[in-house]
């Protein structure tokens, strides 16, 4: 049988729309069915003429008679005109089949519960430290950051006192004179009579701008106690010193302290360094 030649997209089409019309559609899928049934016993399928719809060629005929059995009317049933195939503009997705009668959907399967805490044993105490919830942990808010000051470096000494003390001396007893001087090509005799001077003179300042006494009013070379508690700075001892105070020792010199400083002031304007002026006769 000739038709139309089709191309490979519209037979595939046309394919696709015959499996859906005869899996959905009662009288295609029975008119399919008479059409194969025909093919296979060997009967010719007439020619379908333009304009009308391909129709299927009726089924063989039953066997003839046996001779002498009465004639039989003969009836055939025609069989049901073929619908005409149209090619769809577009295919629809399949249909999801029907499950058949008597067969029973699968159920769901169930999800499985989360496992709890195993509960405790019946009779079983429970500890009361488990049963109760933990207590939320405290956090301490940061301490403060203090601020640590940088160590402050000691005041340089004033120099101004020792300056006057110096130059003091050096007026009224020519100190650094003597100091100064060098004294290796002198007879002794000449410097003990040069001393004598430098004393007077220095005793005479100290006297005149200090007023000093002694720590221990006790004369040299006594037996002296010294308690516990004393002052290192004005008490210096010497010699075997084992154990803690009291102490008892011989005094070897008795020290001094200054009750009063009368130092004369400092000049405004003049050199602080200056000790003694320099003399030029003239």
């Amino acid at each position: 049988m000739q038709g139309p030649d089709l191309s490979p997209i519209q037979r595939l089409v046309l394919a696709f729309y015959a499996f859906f019309a005869i899996l959905f559609q009662a009288d295609v899928a029975a008119a399919f069915y008479r059409v194969r049934e025909a093919r296979r016993a060997g009967a010719p399928l007439p020619e379908p003429t333009p304009g009308t719809p391909p129709r299927v060629t009726e089924l063989p005929s039953a066997p003839p008679a046996p001779a002498g059995a009465p004639p039989q009317a003969k009836a055939t049933a025609p069989a049901p005109a073929a619908k005409p195939v149209e090619l769809p503009k577009t295919v629809e997705p399949p249909r999801p089949a029907e499950p058949p009668k008597g067969i029973e959907a699968p159920k769901p399967v169930a999800t499985a519960k989360p496992v709890g805490a195993p509960r405790p044993a019946e009779g079983a105490k429970v500890a009361p430290e488990a049963a109760k919830p933990a207590a939320p942990a405290v956090v301490k808010a940061p301490e403060p950051v203090r601020a640590v000051a940088a160590p402050v470096a000691p005041a340089a000494p004033d120099p101004r006192g020792a300056l006057q003390l110096l130059a003091v001396l050096q007026r009224e007893g020519r100190l650094v004179d003597f100091i100064e001087e060098d004294l290796s090509g002198f007879p002794d005799a000449s410097i003990g009579a040069a001393a004598r001077t430098v004393h007077a003179g220095c005793k005479r300042a100290i006297e005149e701008y200090f007023r000093l006494e002694p720590v221990f009013r006790e004369p040299e070379g006594a037996r002296v106690t010294v308690a516990a508690g004393f002052d290192p700075a004005a008490i210096r001892l010497t010699g075997n010193v084992v154990g803690a105070a009291p102490f008892q020792g011989a005094l070897r010199h008795h020290g001094w302290r200054a009750r009063e400083v009368r130092l004369p002031l400092a000049k405004d304007g003049g050199d602080p360094t200056l000790v003694a002026p320099a003399e030029v006769e003239l």
